[in-house]
C-alpha cells in the first residue's frame, strides 16, 4: 500500500460551486399542535442550486493526478488477476462491496444473516436491505452499455422496492435535507435541490458521465459526489451512488471482471469521505478524487487476502472430498466459495441437477467436512461452509467494521 495521500490545498479551478436560492418553508403541521416553536420551522430557507457540470473544466495537481494514475493502475492490475483466477470472485466481491456500502450508512448485519437472506429466509431488516444492495449493483452493471437516468432509476427501484416500494425508482416529490431536526430544513447541515430541478440536475449529470476526456477514476468520483449532492431520492442515495460508480468503471472499461470494493476503502475513515463531500460543493474537487483513490489501496490490499483465504480453503478441499472426480458434489465445492449458505433448491438450480442429486452433493461435503448443517431441524434445512464466512468476516474485520 503506498503512503497516505495528504489532502491538497484547493488548486486553481474552474469547477462551479452549489449556489443557493430561498425557498419559502410552510410545514405540514403550521395549524396543528403546539404553537411554541412553530417559527422557528417555517418561514424562507436556503436550499442548494446544484450548476451545470456537462461542460466544466477538470484541473487536478500534478500530485493527485500521479495518485489517480497510480490507483487506475492499481485496479486494472487486480481486474487482470481476477480474470485469470480460475475460480470467479466477481460475486463474491459483489457482496463485499454492497456489505460495505450499506455499513457506510449505518446498515450491519452478520455475513451468515445475508447469505440466508439471499436465500429468502428473511426476518432480519438490515440483512434483506444489504441483499438488495446486492441487487441495486448487479442492476447497476447490468447497465453499463445505457448509463442515464433511467438505469439509475432502475438501480434505485432494485434497491429500493423490497422496504419502500411508494419512492422506488423514482426521483423524489419533496425536499430532503441533512442534519437539523426532522420537521423542516431550517438549521440542516445541508439541504439539496427543490424536487422540481433533479431531472435536469440529472440529465446534466449524465452528460458529463459520456465524456472521454479526463481519467475514468477521477471522473467517476466526481459523478459520485455530484450525485450524493443532488440527493435525487428520499432514501438509498448512498448505497445507489455507490452502485453508479462501479458502474461507470465498467462502461469506460477500468473494470472488465472485478469489483473493486471502494466501500469497504471509503470505511477505514468515513469522516474523510463525507467532508469531501462537503467541501465538493464549494467548488474543490480533489479530496473526493483523494478518497476514491486512496480507497482503492487497502480495498484491494484486503480483497487479494479474502481471495488468497477462499483459494486455499478450496484447495484443502481437494484432498478432502471423497467423490469421484466430475460429481456434482465437486462442483457444490466451488459454489460455496462463493455461495457459502446453501439448500437443497439454491444447489439443484445452480448445479443443473435434480433435488435428490443436489441432497446427495451436499451429504457428500458434510461427511468430508466441508459444509455443516445450520441448526437441528429437519424441515427447509440450510448449509454453511465455516471457512468461508470465517475469511469473510475476516474481510469486515479488516475493514474496521462490524458485522458485513
Amino acid at each position: 500500500m503506498p503512503p497516505r495521500t495528504e489532502t491538497p490545498q484547493p488548486a486553481p479551478t474552474s469547477w462551479p460551486s452549489f449556489t443557493t436560492e430561498i425557498v419559502e418553508w410552510r410545514p405540514a403541521d403550521a395549524d396543528y399542535g403546539p404553537r411554541a416553536g412553530r417559527s422557528a420551522h417555517s418561514g424562507p430557507y436556503e436550499a442548494a442550486v446544484a450548476p451545470r457540470i456537462a461542460d466544466a473544466s477538470v484541473h487536478l495537481s500534478s500530485q493527485v493526478a500521479a495518485l489517480v494514475a497510480e490507483a487506475s493502475a492499481e485496479i486494472a492490475r487486480f481486474d487482470g488477476e481476477t480474470h485469470a483466477a480460475t475460480t470467479s470472485f466477481a460475486a463474491l466481491l459483489l457482496r463485499t462491496e454492497a456489505a460495505s456500502s450499506s455499513q457506510i450508512e449505518n446498515l450491519t448485519s452478520s455475513s451468515k444473516a445475508i447469505a440466508m437472506a439471499e436465500l429468502g429466509r428473511k426476518g432480519r431488516a438490515n440483512a434483506d436491505e444489504i441483499v438488495a444492495t446486492v441487487t441495486a449493483m448487479t442492476r447497476a452493471l447490468a447497465a453499463v452499455d445505457h448509463l442515464d437516468g433511467q438505469a439509475i432509476l432502475e438501480m434505485h427501484r432494485a434497491l429500493m422496492a423490497g422496504h419502500a416500494s411508494a419512492v422506488a425508482g423514482r426521483w423524489r416529490a419533496d425536499q430532503v435535507w441533512i442534519g437539523g431536526s426532522s420537521r423542516s430544513p431550517h438549521g440542516a447541515a445541508f439541504v439539496a435541490p427543490v424536487h422540481r430541478r433533479v431531472p435536469a440536475a440529472i440529465d446534466d449529470l449524465v452528460a458529463f458521465m459520456s465524456r472521454d476526456d479526463m481519467p475514468l477514476l477521477a471522473q467517476a468520483a466526481l459523478t459520485h459526489a455530484q450525485f450524493e449532492s443532488i440527493h435525487p431520492f428520499p432514501d438509498g442515495n448512498g448505497r445507489t451512488g455507490r452502485a453508479l460508480l462501479h458502474a461507470q468503471l465498467r462502461h469506460g472499461g477500468l473494470t472488465r471482471e472485478a469489483i473493486v470494493p471502494v466501500s469497504a476503502g471509503l470505511l477505514t475513515d468515513t469522516d474523510r469521505y463525507f467532508e469531501a463531500l462537503t467541501v465538493y460543493r464549494s467548488g474543490d474537487v480533489e479530496p473526493v478524487v483523494v478518497q476514491v483513490c486512496e480507497a482503492v489501496f487497502p480495498a484491494l490490499a484486503s480483497s487479494r487476502m479474502l481471495i488468497a483465504d477462499v483459494t486455499g480453503a478450496r484447495a484443502v478441499w481437494d484432498d478432502r472430498i471423497r467423490a469421484r472426480r466430475g460429481a456434482a458434489a465437486w462442483a457444490l465445492a466451488d459454489l460455496v466459495t462463493t455461495r457459502p449458505v446453501v439448500d437443497v433448491r439454491l444447489a439443484a438450480e445452480k448445479l443443473g441437477v435434480t433435488p435428490v442429486n443436489a441432497q446427495l452433493a451436499i451429504d457428500r461435503l458434510v461427511e468430508d467436512g466441508v459444509l455443516e448443517q445450520v441448526g437441528r431441524g429437519m424441515r427447509d434445512r440450510v448449509w454453511q461452509a465455516p471457512e468461508i464466512l470465517a475469511a469473510m468476516d475476516r474481510f469486515a474485520a479488516r475493514s474496521g467494521h462490524r458485522g458485513w
